[in-house]
């Protein structure tokens, strides 16, 4: 991985600590490799962490509706955690927020997944 991305294990999920910005040419791809090795490995519940995200533009919205779709397709769940306000803002005024599984904290992410 990278300074970016941590994966972890929390149980039978991956959780992925995102860390940064999640721009075009910064965190996106990273993001994107990070989501793509975890579901190649065979995972099933992944949890993206974005407690310390800074900033997310277009294109790491993009990435994150991208990845959620990927993991759907392999018959993965993806729930997101902790988004900061600026973030959770940003999907609401695009609407997403209403398109991901949003959780306050990381526990209440991983109950019941």
């Amino acid at each position: 991985m990278n300074k970016n991305v941590t994966v972890r294990d929390a149980g039978d999920v991956k959780v992925l600590d995102l860390k940064g910005k999640i721009t075009i040419g910064a965190g996106d791809l990273h993001m994107r490799e990070a989501i793509h090795q975890t579901l190649a490995g065979g995972a099933k519940k992944i949890l993206i962490n974005m407690k310390e995200v800074t900033t997310i533009d277009s294109t790491g919205v993009g990435e994150l509706v991208g990845c959620y779709t990927t993991a759907t397709n392999k018959g993965a769940k993806l729930r997101l955690a902790n988004l900061p306000e600026k973030i959770n803002d940003v999907l609401t005024v695009t609407q997403l927020i209403t398109v991901f599984d949003v959780y306050t904290s990381e526990a209440e992410a991983l109950e019941g997944f």
